[in-house]
Parts: C-alpha cells; sequence; structure tokens
C-alpha cells in the first residue's frame, strides 16, 4: 500500500489523486477527510492498493490554491543505501548475536555432567548434622 500524505495546507480544499504513467487512478484509492490539526491548517491521507509492476510510473498529485501548478511525487521504488546499510548492519549483527548464542550454549551443555549427581556429600543444599 502506498501512502500520500499532505500536511499544512489552507483553505481546506484541496485535491489528491493518484496516477499511474500518466493516467488517473480511481479504484483501490482511499482518502480521509481533511483533518484540521487545530492550528488552522489542514492534513489529509490517500491510500492507494498497489501490486508493483516492472517499468510503471506512479505518482501522488496534489491540487491546490496555494499552488500555482499541481504538486506531483513520483514513487521510487529503489531503496536509499541508508536503509541497504541498516539492514546489512542489522543482519550482520544478529547472526554474530546467533553464532555467540550457539557457542555459549554448546559450551555450557557440555561442561554439565550428565545423569544422576553422585550419593553421599551435600545433598540439594541441605545440611546434615547436630544442632547447636
Amino acid at each position: 500500500m502506498l501512502v500520500c500524505s499532505v500536511y499544512d495546507f489552507y483553505p481546506k480544499q484541496i485535491r489528491v489523486k493518484w496516477t499511474r504513467d500518466g493516467q488517473e487512478v480511481t479504484s483501490d484509492v482511499t482518502s480521509t477527510d481533511e483533518l484540521a490539526d487545530g492550528d488552522w491548517y489542514y492534513q489529509i491521507h490517500s491510500h492507494l492498493e498497489y501490486t508493483p509492476r516492472s517499468g510503471e510510473k506512479i505518482s501522488c498529485m496534489v491540487e491546490h490554491a496555494s499552488l500555482r501548478e499541481p504538486l506531483i511525487t513520483d514513487w521510487d521504488p529503489s531503496m536509499p543505501e541508508s536503509d541497504r546499510n541498516k539492514i546489512l548492519i542489522g543482519a550482520s549483527g544478529l547472526i554474530l548475536g546467533l553464532v555467540v548464542f550457539l557457542a555459549g550454549f554448546l559450551y555450557y551443555s557440555g561442561s554439565q555432567p550428565v545423569g544422576p549427581a553422585p550419593l553421599g556429600g551435600n545433598q540439594g543444599g541441605v545440611l546434615s548434622g547436630s544442632p547447636l
């Protein structure tokens, strides 16, 4: 789902529409009403249910009295390099954490004796002897 949000506009009348390859899209589009911000300005959000197709150009177009011409924002499906780096760092940290966890698990599970505890001596933290 794509979202086109428009903030801080006045007057209230505005038109937000989606285009696919320059043609207006009307199906699978939902929009909120103009929402008052409480400071004389408004905001609106428009949603487009979208299944990406190769070579398509999807745009959000805003028409408002404060604009000389419609404001058109194209959707760019490519991921910014900073986001790619965050994903790589996160994945590397996850893998390192799993390796450390597995190494610790193997170390501690290998150092524990297998089977019942030997008889005699101090059992289960209970001391034996006569009271004072």
